[in-house]
């Protein structure tokens, strides 16, 4: 547990900081509800600063602003009805919702298109919001600063992210218990410096993200219990940072057939149903270091067969273990494929075979 909450620390820095919010501005306690009909008037404009909704009545005070120049979070355990927000189309930091347990719809926030800052759903550290099973609300949005989607424990689609095109420094979806697949995601064609797909049990799909063709720093596809393939990866053609593969009952790495290059580590580890990495065929360079451990069922290697380079100026460390049903000769031939310079080879616990002729570069 103390290593999932560092993880998750560590995303929030990375995706924006975004949890440093305020309920400081210049709304006062003003609202604009018209008396007689009773509907929001959108004349307002502009709130100046940041903003906490703790109760529902925090929720009238920004009836009718336009948008907000700070921060807008909502940790309100009892609201459950944003409908007074109608009017808000920007927030120019970051829209947190955390800690809202009885909030079943984000209806209220219609006419929001964007989020300067992080779209965050939830929080590892803060709770998710309890009762929250779709993203009606979110249907005009079509660009956020970093998008983070964790601990919703009810929530099972993304569909209403469907407009969504640009993702400014990071997606990161964990930790979301119903959610079986990402299919509202595939109109975003960019997603910054970070990609995480991780801890969300019930996902059996990741087709929402073919649309991202690179990513400037890591892609991180780990501990998906449910995720057998990871064809929604189609469109990846380069990994800036690390690419990092752990799923328990994944099968084929096929999706990832448009990948040429991974810019540091490449870690595929702890996939006991996978048996081949032919989904690899078109991999050329690891900019670091590599890692295949622990993967059960793993008898080949050959779908690495264009992989010539890893490491840079001052070497790679190379490490294949714990495969149970990887031949020796299979890594001793990949070893030989490899034109870089100096490389530290830690080769053992895999399935012990004899090679003739035995390979130049065996361990």
């Amino acid at each position: 547990m103390r290593y999932v909450i560092l993880v998750g620390l560590a995303i929030v820095l990375l995706c924006g900081g975004c949890s440093h919010v305020s309920s400081i501005g210049d709304g006062g306690a003003d609202t604009d509800t018209d008396s007689d009909t009773g509907q929001v008037e959108c004349n307002l404009g502009e709130y100046t600063g940041d903003f906490t909704i703790g109760t529902q009545t925090d929720v009238a005070t920004l009836a009718g602003y336009t948008s907000i120049t700070g921060n807008l979070t909502i940790n309100c355990p009892s609201c459950t009805d944003l409908s007074e927000l109608i009017c808000l189309a920007s927030v120019d930091g970051a829209l947190v919702f955390r800690g809202n347990a009885t909030l079943a719809s984000l209806d209220g926030l219609g006419s929001l298109t964007s989020v300067g800052g992080s779209l965050q759903i939830g929080s590892l550290v803060f709770g998710g919001n309890d009762a929250l099973t779709n993203l009606d609300g979110l249907s005009a949005l079509t660009s956020v600063g970093g998008l983070e989607i964790q601990k919703n424990a009810e929530l099972t689609n993304l569909d209403d992210l469907s407009a969504l095109t640009s993702v400014g420094w990071c997606l990161y979806i964990a930790d979301n218990a119903a959610l079986t697949n990402l299919d509202g995601l595939s109109g975003i064609t960019s997603a910054g410096e970070y990609v995480s797909i991780s801890r969300n049990g019930a996902l059996t799909s990741l087709d929402g993200l073919s649309g991202i063709t690179s990513v400037d720093g890591s892609l991180v596809v780990e501990d998906n219990d449910a995720l057998t393939n990871v064809d929604g990866l189609s469109g990846m053609a380069s990994v800036g940072g690390d690419l990092r593969i752990a799923n328990s009952i994944l099968t084929s790495l096929d999706g990832l057939g448009a990948l040429t290059t991974v810019g540091r580590d490449m870690s595929i580890n702890n996939n006991g149903a996978l048996t081949s990495l032919n989904g690899l065929g078109a991999l050329t360079t690891v900019g670091r270091d590599m890692s295949i451990n622990d993967n059960g069922a793993l008898s080949s290697l050959n779908g690495l067969g264009a992989l010539t380079a890893i490491g840079d100026s001052e070497g790679a460390a190379f490490r294949i273990d714990y495969n149970a049903s990887l031949p020796d000769c299979e890594v001793c031939d990949l070893l030989d494929q490899f034109t870089s310079g100096y490389i530290a080879k830690d080769v053992h616990d895999n399935l012990d075979d004899s090679c003739t002729p035995v390979p130049d570069n065996c361990p």
